[in-house]
């Protein structure tokens, strides 16, 4: 069952095309009006929503809901900061209250903040400067790896987090004073962290390397991209079979994998509940924002984005501009997916603690990968596969194109007449790895009305409706996913 319920959008507005209908009816129906589609959030898969409850503790509808708010907070972060400019702070969310803070360092960007809907904080250092203290800090504080696992700006307290074992925290506090970061920008924290990569776990949904396994990060066209330290430029990968064609590690912790023919890359992360998540993009969540992670040993676990370009020091080398979260992994979930949403976040790069007691994780953002090797993500759309050949057995059978956002009417834009009561039974069978909607209208006497719909997260979808007579039509709309369907129809 589809996670969000989506309403149809109708418009009265009359068309060149519109046909006459047969006679008695009191006005015409206009059947190019606007086509079937999602006036709510978007939907989302059930492997995700079942994953927030278990790991958030949260319903499905609380789940719903702060997924809506998180993906439109998203967008109202990135409008602010560019209008903001060089005051910018920070943003992140406040999940319980579904609150967008955002953080300024001058007072006069409040009522700008406000109309947008987020709630201001005056802060004293703008983002640029933190994270201008915490590149600093990459050579300062290498010499101590061992004893200094990690640091990071946290804009929620305008300051930058070091992170130091016990024992080492005085220490810490003199190597940053010496790197010329400000006291009241620098906050070092004991820290019980032991970073370590993601890699030699046996079992689980994977590829491998030699005697080694990792995840799959998310699709490109051509391979796919994953942790860096999963393997070496030119080292080769089984199940799929590919080679490394970049990696980057330590420093980053990226690398991109080309696959061989015969290995297609499709815009979807496994939910490990017998299905897909479809993936729509790479928009970066806010700090607080919910997100999941997809790996081959503990399949999919959700928590929340604590910072924005962490450094970490693994036992390899030290690792700078990562995502920061609470999500829990274990090895061999290394390389895999984090989403937001449906939107693509990063690849698991290593952490502390594991998911039966929780811990730290750590994220290579994906646009940073994306951009390094000049690739471009795979989204639900995909490439558009064959004519679908399903949905037989139908008396009528309609066919089409359609490319994600868009929708038509069947049959040809215009509407059936059903002469008697009876069962009215639909069949859609839309692109492998897309998501499309089948929806059912009735003319009502002046507009359109849905009088029954389909909107799982598959391609194919079904109808069986027992109706009185009247004026039909059939909706088809892709919500994520492109490419050619068929619709098979048959009326009392």
């Amino acid at each position: 069952m589809r996670r969000m319920r989506h309403t149809i959008a109708i418009a009265g507005l009359a068309t060149a095309l519109a046909l006459v209908p047969a006679a008695g009816w009191a006005a015409s129906p206009d059947p190019d009006v606007d086509a079937p589609g999602p006036t709510s959030a978007p939907k989302v898969a059930n492997g995700v929503l079942d994953a927030m409850q278990r790991d958030l503790g949260m319903s499905r509808s609380a789940a719903q809901d702060r997924l809506a708010f998180q993906a439109a907070a998203a967008e109202t972060e990135q409008t602010l900061q560019a209008r903001i400019g060089a005051d910018w702070a920070g943003a992140w969310l406040d999940p319980k209250a579904n609150v967008l803070h955002v953080a300024v360092t001058d007072a006069a960007d409040g009522p700008a903040v406000r109309a947008a809907g987020a709630r201001p904080v005056v802060a004293a250092h703008t983002l640029a400067e933190l994270d201008g203290w915490r590149a600093g800090l990459d050579a300062a504080l290498t010499p101590v790896a061992a004893t200094v696992p990690s640091w990071y700006v946290d804009v929620t307290t305008n300051s930058v987090v070091v992170n130091a074992t016990a024992g080492a925290v005085e220490q810490a506090r003199s190597l940053v004073a010496a790197a010329g970061v400000p006291a009241d920008a620098v906050r070092v924290v004991e820290t019980t962290e032991a970073p370590r990569t993601f890699i030699d776990v046996i079992g689980g949904n994977a590829y491998y390397i030699g005697g080694g396994r990792c995840s799959v990060g998310f699709a490109v066209t051509g391979g796919f991209v994953t942790a860096g330290h999963c393997g070496r430029t030119g080292a080769a990968t089984t199940s799929p079979s590919g080679t490394f064609a970049g990696s980057s590690f330590p420093g980053n912790d990226y690398a991109w994998v080309r696959v061989a023919s015969g290995n297609t890359p499709v815009g979807a992360v496994n939910n490990y509940s017998g299905g897909t998540v479809a993936v729509a993009g790479s928009t970066q969540a806010a700090v607080g924002a919910t997100v999941c992670r997809s790996g081959s040993t503990t399949g999919w676990r959700c928590g929340t984005i604590q910072a924005f370009n962490a450094t970490v020091n693994y036992a390899e080398g030290s690792v700078s501009g990562l995502i920061r979260t609470n999500v829990c992994a274990e090895p061999g979930d290394s390389g895999g997916s984090l989403v937001a949403g449906n939107q693509a976040q990063g690849m698991t790069s290593g952490g502390s603690g594991n998911c039966s007691s929780g811990g730290t994780t750590y994220f290579q953002p994906v646009n940073e990968a994306l951009s390094a090797y000049g690739l471009t993500l795979v989204t639900s759309g995909g490439t558009t596969p064959p004519p679908p050949t399903g949905c037989s057995g139908y008396a009528r059978t309609y066919t089409g194109s359609l490319s994600t956002g868009r929708s038509a009417i069947q049959p040809s834009g215009s509407y059936v007449t059903v002469s008697s009561s009876g069962t009215i039974r639909l069949c859609l069978d839309g692109p492998t790895g897309s998501d499309f909607d089948l929806y059912l209208q009735k003319w009502n006497g002046s507009s359109w009305a849905s009088v029954a719909s389909a909107t799982s997260s598959s391609a194919d979808e079904t109808i069986s409706y027992t109706g009185t007579a009247g004026q039909y039509r059939y909706g088809v709309y892709a919500y994520a996913g492109s490419g050619s369907y068929t619709l098979g129809a048959t009326t009392p």
